[in-house]
Formats: C-alpha cells, sequence, structure tokens
C-alpha cells in the first residue's frame, strides 16, 4: 500500500466560493502571523519557538481574532503543521530548502483538511461549514475514502481538489527492453534506439500572445479593476502553457514506463544549468526536472528500474562503439566522426546510449534502480 494524490477540479457555488475565500484568508493569516513572531523572536532574542508552543498561541489568537472561528479549526492547525514542516525542511541540510516566505494574497491558495473537517460519502465530498457537497468533476473513481483533502486556487480563478488516498500499485508485465534517455532541447529526448520526441516548446509559442498581455497589465492602474481582469488573464494564459506542458510529459514518461523494464537517465543540475542566461528560457520551457519526477515514481509504481546516471559521465563526447573520447564538442556540432572506430556518431543517440551502458553497468555492480548513479 502507498500513499497517491488524486487531483480534479471543482466548481464550487457562490457560498462555498465565498467559505474557500474566508478559510484561505485565515489560513493565510495564521501563517504570517505565527511566521512573524518566529522571525522576530530569533532575530531579536534568539530564540526558536516550537511548534507546541505556536499552537498554544493560536488560541490566544483566535480571542484576539473572533472571526477566524468562522471557519474550522482543523484548517488553522494544519497551517501551522506544514509551516513546522517548512522549517523542518529549511533545516535540513540535505534538501537545500529556502527560508519559509509569507504568503500573499494574490498568489496560489490552498488549505489542508483532515477527517475531522470534511466528510466523504458515496464520491460527494463536503467540508466544515458548508451544508452542501463540493460540485467536483469526477475523473476517475477514487480507491478508498480520502484521509486529507487540499482545496486549492489557482491564480487564474481555477479551483481544484486534490484527496490523499492509499492504493496497491499493480506491477506491469515484465519486458526484456532496456533505454538510455538524454534530454535535450532541440528534441526534449532521444532514447538510445534513435527515438526521438520533438520539442513543441510550449512558452515560446505563447511568448508573443503573453508579451502583449503583459503590456496591457503594465499599463493598468494600480488598484483598479482593470488591472484585476488583466493580472487574471496574464494568470490564465501562464496557466495553459503550463497544463500544455504537463501534459506532454505526462504523456512522454507513461509510454517509455509502459515499454521499457529498465530506463537510465542522466542526473542534471537544473539549478545551475539555467543560470546560463541564453539557454534558461529554452531549458526551463523543457521542463527536465518534472520529466525525471514523473519519471521516477511511475517508475516506482509499474515495477519499473529508473537508474540515474552521473552528470559527469562525458555521454556526448565518448563514442559508445569503441570508447574513444574527444576533447571538445561544441553545442552547435550535431555529428562528429570518431578517429579511432571510424563511425559516424549522432550527439544525441550517442549520448542516449551511452547513458543506458554505464545505467545498465551501475545495474550490475549492485545499484538498486531508482536514483541510484553509476
Amino acid at each position: 500500500m502507498t500513499k497517491r494524490a488524486y487531483k480534479e477540479r471543482i466548481y464550487p457555488t457562490p457560498e462555498q466560493a465565498d467559505l474557500l475565500a474566508q478559510s484561505f484568508g485565515c489560513a493565510r493569516f495564521v501563517w504570517n502571523n505565527t511566521l512573524a513572531y518566529r522571525t522576530e523572536a530569533y532575530q531579536q532574542y534568539g530564540e526558536s519557538i516550537s511548534h507546541s508552543v505556536a499552537e498554544k498561541r493560536l488560541v490566544a489568537l483566535k480571542a484576539e481574532y473572533p472571526w477566524l472561528s468562522d471557519v474550522s479549526s482543523v484548517i488553522l492547525q494544519q497551517a501551522l503543521r506544514d509551516q513546522k514542516a517548512a522549517f523542518d525542511n529549511f533545516f535540513n541540510p540535505t534538501l537545500n530548502a529556502r527560508y519559509p516566505r509569507f504568503k500573499r494574497k494574490d498568489r496560489r491558495q490552498s488549505i489542508r483538511l483532515t477527517k475531522a473537517a470534511f466528510r466523504y460519502r458515496d464520491g460527494d465530498i463536503t467540508i466544515a461549514k458548508s451544508k452542501a457537497p463540493l460540485p467536483i468533476r469526477w475523473s476517475r473513481s477514487l480507491p478508498c475514502a480520502p484521509s486529507s483533502i487540499t482545496i486549492s486556487k489557482d491564480r487564474a480563478g481555477r479551483y481544484f481538489i486534490s484527496c490523499l488516498c492509499e492504493f496497491t500499485p499493480e506491477a506491469l508485465p515484465v519486458t526484456p527492453k532496456m533505454t538510455g534517455i538524454d534530454l535535450g532541447l532541440t528534441d526534449l529526448l532521444i532514447t538510445s534506439e534513435g527515438v526521438t520526441s520533438g520539442n513543441p516548446r510550449h512558452f515560446k509559442r505563447y511568448e508573443t500572445r503573453l508579451a502583449y498581455l503583459q503590456r496591457r497589465l503594465a499599463n493598468k492602474q494600480k488598484g483598479s479593476h482593470n488591472r484585476v481582469k488583466a493580472r487574471r488573464r496574464v494568470a490564465r494564459l501562464h496557466a495553459k502553457i503550463a497544463d500544455c506542458r504537463r501534459d506532454a510529459i505526462h504523456k512522454a514518461t507513461r509510454t517509455l514506463v509502459n515499454e521499457n523494464q529498465v530506463l537510465c537517465v542522466e542526473s542534471l543540475n537544473i539549478t545551475g544549468m539555467v543560470k546560463n542566461r541564453s539557454l534558461a528560457k529554452a531549458i526551463s520551457d523543457a521542463g527536465w526536472g518534472e520529466f525525471v519526477r514523473q519519471l521516477e515514481y511511475k517508475a516506482s509504481w509499474a515495477g519499473r528500474q529508473l537508474v540515474k546516471v552521473s552528470q559527469w559521465l562525458p555521454s556526448s563526447k565518448m563514442c559508445h562503439g569503441c570508447g574513444h573520447k574527444i576533447e571538445k564538442l561544441p553545442l552547435t556540432q550535431r555529428r562528429w566522426h570518431c578517429e579511432s572506430c571510424g563511425q559516424a556518431i549522432d550527439r544525441d543517440i550517442n549520448a542516449a546510449r551511452n547513458i543506458r551502458t554505464a545505467g545498465l553497468a551501475g545495474l550490475a555492480c549492485g545499484a538498486t534502480g531508482a536514483g541510484a548513479a553509476a
């Protein structure tokens, strides 16, 4: 048994939208107020506020601000738990997480509810303080009753519900196919068999339209209703670009996991690569990090093996046939000729084959699969 989140679109009624807006606001207030209290206590007195102290302080906050009692107390308590998790991640040296930030009203809003704050019955979910179930457009049925739900509203004004459920993943039939995957910009992925995906370049496709809407937004008077509408148009286009990119990655990763038993990829330092100003936009549009993330959990659920090869492997500059390595290979050179064995080499396919060879060697040496470096 493992846990999986099922995310669906919801269309709340005006009364439910008001309740959700109030819940978002109360959760945001508790988060910001507690974060300011913790930050001030550390800066002035060097004192670290524990989670238990923050929970006790919530009682005083509700007495000082009675409108906090208009929403479920679970929402406020969960906001403090989420802040505790954020601080735990910040103090964990292996995660390299940043200091928790204050939440803004014009950003994405979300609340988390446990079983005590909602009721699930026959596919209907009713949250506390609401009389009617949420209008959810189900794309699939849940495997069991959710243990917790997260309701969110993005900057485009869309509402979503994410239901955390336990499910038993079913392993796919074993296949002898093994592949290496090289991530690129001309083609998002190139396999060791020579299959290329192309690059739809979702951001570039809508870049002109986005620039136009952003200019319109910049010309609106701050605080005006027209500026709010212009900001919403920009957010909707950003959401469309993100949805197109996510959908393409889902389809590509699902095909790869279904067809291959072992998948070998390169562990890229994407954070460092986007510092290259000439390639940062193209790398961000490609979504390499999301691609590897999806490939990892889908391979785990399907009983496949994902091997991450070291980023320092000279996959492009080393001949996959004889192992001869050249000194320099500029990005503009897509093909080269091996002086040792004499074969003509395609840069991307050669890299994918070297990644597959290194990944399989890592497995043969005792690597366990997902996350292993050859």
